[in-house]
């Protein structure tokens, strides 16, 4: 059986960590949604661009619901930010709800701006995060070491792992998602008020375990960078994705940084690759104690899909402020921050388990 990700191989190992601790204040982490769109000024939904300080996702899911009198359903978000963080990010809500706006303003959460819009906002609907994160209680040479590192990752990315967080404390929510998937327990055993969200975390904890495995051997076999027979790429402008079947060339374009090697997210309709790399993928879940006629029993939340091996960070900046190191750089969607941070610590203090904090990182 598959298990959460502990002591995952650093693309930076040959290099030293700064240590340090995040999170210290919220204010030590600011993430910015980057959104796909802008609200069009009119419709029936009301976007609300809002800042959240220190509070986790179902929070403020329920303090909105219950403020503006209307169902967490009606509520709709991009991405999940991190609790312990200083998060800007876009909801929706529907336009009924105009003239108590105002009343959701508290220390945690201000209004900035609540524009109208004609769709709901759906998950998924932002091009990344932007993030300003200090590293306080760092290393004497920590901004040099700092640089080094960053210099790496800036010319070849990182390991696109899955955070701890998405397992859960001491790996829970994988546990939980294992045993739904295996049969030990049913949905019915969760309480109901959490049901629909721990049922779609912990499903998904099992196929981002998986996905971690399967980087974690390509890293430890040092085929991050390299094109195998059969892989299924990224390419990295449309998102669309193919097998490869000319490793020569498509070795070219990964190098250019125009294609990037994608991994399993198993699921009945995930795209499978070909040859050597449908080999290695169909021992891993054999290894693992699954096979995916257990995905089927799920597959409206486990229908599968691809995910990069190699995240690039765009704007990496490192310097010295007075509360420690500052990092400044931005994500696509779906990457962790925390992925990034522990190359550069190398302690994992950049974890930071809960189920709720599936961290503006991952969407």
């Amino acid at each position: 059986m598959p298990k959460a990700s502990n002591n995952l191989p650093y693309f930076t190992a040959d290099l030293p960590g700064i240590g340090g601790e995040i999170k210290v204040e919220p204010e030590d982490f600011v993430v910015e949604e980057i959104p796909a769109y802008e609200p069009g000024g009119e419709g029936q939904h009301l976007f609300l661009w809002l800042q959240k300080r220190d509070i986790p996702h179902d929070q403020l899911i329920r303090r909105l619901a219950g403020t503006l009198a209307v169902s967490p359903n009606d509520i709709g978000f991009a991405g999940i930010k991190d609790r312990r963080a200083v998060a800007r990010q876009y909801v929706s809500v529907p336009i009924s709800c105009q003239e108590r706006v105002g009343d959701l303003n508290s220390d945690q959460i201000t209004v900035l701006q609540a524009t109208p819009h004609v769709n709901k906002l759906k998950t998924g609907h932002l091009r990344g995060n932007r993030f300003t994160i200090v590293i306080r209680n760092a290393a004497e040479n920590a901004l040099a070491v700092a640089e080094s590192v960053v210099q790496r990752l800036s010319q070849f990315g990182f390991p696109n792992y899955y955070g701890d967080q998405r397992f859960g404390h001491d790996g829970e929510t994988l546990k939980l998602g294992l045993d739904l998937l295996t049969g030990v327990k049913k949905p019915q055993e969760i309480p109901y008020s959490k049901r629909k969200f721990l049922l779609r975390l912990a499903l998904s904890a099992v196929q981002s375990d998986l996905f971690n495995q399967a980087l974690s051997q390509r890293l430890q076999e040092g085929l991050l960078h390299t094109v195998l027979e059969g892989d299924i790429l990224e390419v990295t402008q449309s998102g669309g994705k193919f097998v490869s079947e000319d490793v020569t060339q498509e070795q070219a374009r990964l190098d250019a940084g125009e294609v990037t090697v994608t991994g399993p997210m198993f699921g009945v309709k995930m795209l499978s690759p070909h040859g050597v790399t449908l080999e290695r993928e169909t021992k891993l879940l054999a290894e693992s104690g699954l096979t995916l006629d257990l995905f089927q029993k799920y597959s409206q939340l486990l229908s599968g899909a691809r995910r990069s091996f190699v995240a690039r960070p765009a704007e990496l900046e490192t310097a010295q402020v007075s509360e420690g190191i500052q990092l400044k750089f931005t994500l696509p969607s779906g990457v962790y921050a925390t992925t990034l941070l522990r190359e550069l610590m190398k302690d994992d203090s950049a974890a930071a388990p809960a189920p709720t904090e599936d961290a503006a990182d991952e969407s």
